[in-house]
């Protein structure tokens, strides 16, 4: 059956069944395509809840529908006999028995005759709109490839106060302006896989920009941590590049040239800021940023999740191996290369059991010597020299490290959100080979957060969150002496959905300790009773399309 018959389909006597609007010039779009929408032609009168056996035409529908099986009801399934109708309705009506009657009565050749215009109308309107899809199909962009986008703009500032506070304000106390912008080119080849290309651009400048690091590390926003790449002055770059696809039903293969060890498991266990809002960078890691460190480069992977009912609880495992990006696509092996010495790579792995109301991780990660984000969010102290994982001594020997991180994460959300809010909670714990490391050197450090998220905060789709937890820090140094770089951070933030595609998220954060032990050294350096602070605030406007 051809296009504009599929579309016009109805019983072809309805117009006898029901009294027409002879005088109607505008065809009811929506009722015929109510009426279409059954998918469905009924084999029985009785299949009608609004058709009784005392109604006038109850015999001759019902000899319709055994006699040529072409009638339709409504998705609702109903008849509405008395229901007034447009002499277009009648005839597309009319049309639709056409290619199922096997015998042309002097009864339907009037009833063709008498509909001839308006079939012909009809029909010269569907092949316009058939010729416009072929068009359309013939000139767009791709039928496997989506495009899709993500704007982020950034009103902020920060400002310290303590010891040392002036010559921080004086350079990274000025209010910003910045934005982050996102292309998505995603394409699925057979509706499981997926290539996924991503260019971004930005202007959170490394080293002068306190959102993006600059000055403490901590202060960084979960949409800027690639400020060293992405945020250049404006430069557009591939910040993505990977292939993801299913062997059966529960396994999942990745390899990518630039793909991200977070975005590569089978489950993400919080629910803090899922569906969100997204600020410091360190809370949106769980708090176990040791494992979950954002390593991004030249990337392969795997995952297996145990299928189950919807709704209930399943097990995953997930393993990916990442080079950073600056050594995987070196060919010298005494510099970098894949899965060499030098490759300054992290291996994840994470095993996990979750649900849509409560689920727990535990997560590993290996960092070789030097590996690019290390254990990415910490005290100044605990970061100075690649998180004392640098691959050689102070002498310029050869000292191939390495780090062990651990994490455990779980959360619960409520059954009906309301008061109650979701929970989310992390730990990890890492430590680094202390061969080759000065005394006092950290060599096990230790971080956490609690996170909270109410849902349906005041208006329906908007959240409320706040989070407290202590960044990496040090908890034991080479040598035996005590650390006293403990630290905590404050972060509270609302999600305002203006519409389904603009959000607003103002947001607060406090960072009482974000040099550590090194917050000393803005006092006389012979004590470890300095004080230091900062206090922050943004508000993220974020367009997708």
């Amino acid at each position: 059956m051809k296009l504009f018959q599929q579309l016009l389909v109805a019983p072809a006597a309805l117009g006898l069944l029901a009294p027409v609007a002879a005088n109607a010039t505008e065809l009811n779009i929506n009722g015929v395509t109510d009426y279409a929408a059954s998918g469905e032609q009924v084999t029985s009168i009785t299949q009608f809840s609004d058709v009784y056996p005392t109604d006038w035409a109850y015999q001759a529908l019902s000899n319709l529908i055994e006699r040529y099986g072409c009638v339709a009801g409504y998705p609702n399934g109903t008849y509405r006999g008395n229901r007034a109708m447009t002499r277009f309705e009648a005839a597309a009506l009319l049309n639709a028995c056409l290619d199922r009657v096997t015998e042309v009565t002097d009864e339907l050749k009037r009833l063709m005759k008498e509909f001839e215009k308006e079939l012909a109308i009809l029909k010269g309107r569907v092949d316009g709109l058939e010729a416009r899809v072929g068009e359309l199909e013939a000139t767009q962009f791709s039928t496997t490839t989506k495009l899709k986008g993500k704007t982020t703009f950034v009103l902020g500032a920060v400002n310290a106060g303590g010891d040392g506070s002036s010559e921080y304000n004086q350079q990274f106390g000025g209010t910003t302006f910045n934005y982050d912008q996102r292309l998505y080119v995603d394409t699925s080849f057979t509706g499981k896989d997926r290539l996924l290309a991503r260019l971004r651009t930005g202007n959170f400048t490394k080293g002068a920009n306190a959102f993006a690091g600059s000055g403490v590390n901590l202060t960084a926003l979960d949409i800027a941590t690639d400020s060293g790449v992405a945020g250049s002055n404006n430069n557009v770059i591939v910040d993505r590049l990977f292939y993801k696809f299913p062997v059966g039903e529960e396994f999942t293969f990745i390899a990518g040239a630039i793909a991200r060890n977070t975005e590569s498991i089978a489950l993400w266990p919080s629910k803090y800021n899922k569906g969100g809002a997204k600020v410091l960078d360190f809370t949106s890691l769980m708090g176990t940023s040791g494992v979950y460190n954002k390593e991004t480069g030249q990337l392969i992977g795997a995952y297996w999740k145990q299928k189950v009912d919807k709704g209930d609880n399943n097990f995953s495992v997930s393993v990916n191996y990442v080079a950073d990006d600056k050594n995987g696509n070196i060919s010298d092996p005494s510099e970098g290369g894949f899965m060499t010495a030098n490759s300054e790579a992290s291996l994840m792995a994470q095993l996990g059991y979750a649900g849509p109301r409560w689920g727990a991780a535990f997560g590993y990660r290996y960092g070789q010597c030097d590996s690019g984000n290390g254990l990415r969010r910490g005290t100044e102290f605990l970061k100075a020299n690649e998180w004392n994982n640098e691959c050689k001594d102070a002498e310029g020997n050869r000292n191939p490290g390495g780090t062990n991180s651990y994490a455990l994460n779980a959360y619960w959300t409520p059954e009906d959100p309301g008061f109650i809010p979701s929970i989310s909670l992390g730990w990890g714990i890492n430590t680094v080979s202390s061969s080759g490391k000065e005394d006092g050197s950290p060599i096990t450090s230790q971080s956490w957060l609690a996170g909270l998220k109410w849902e349906d905060v005041f208006l329906k789709g908007n959240d409320l969150g706040f989070a407290v937890g202590q960044p990496n820090f040090a908890t034991a140094l080479k040598g035996g002496d005590t650390p006293y770089d403990g630290n905590y951070v404050f972060e509270l933030w609302y999600n305002f959905q203006v519409t389904d595609n603009i959000s607003i998220s103002p947001a607060i954060f406090y960072l009482s300790r974000p040099e550590g032990q090194d917050t000393a050294s803005f006092v006389d350096g012979s004590g470890y009773d300095g004080q230091f602070n900062i206090f922050g605030g943004v508000i993220q406007t974020t367009f997708k399309f």
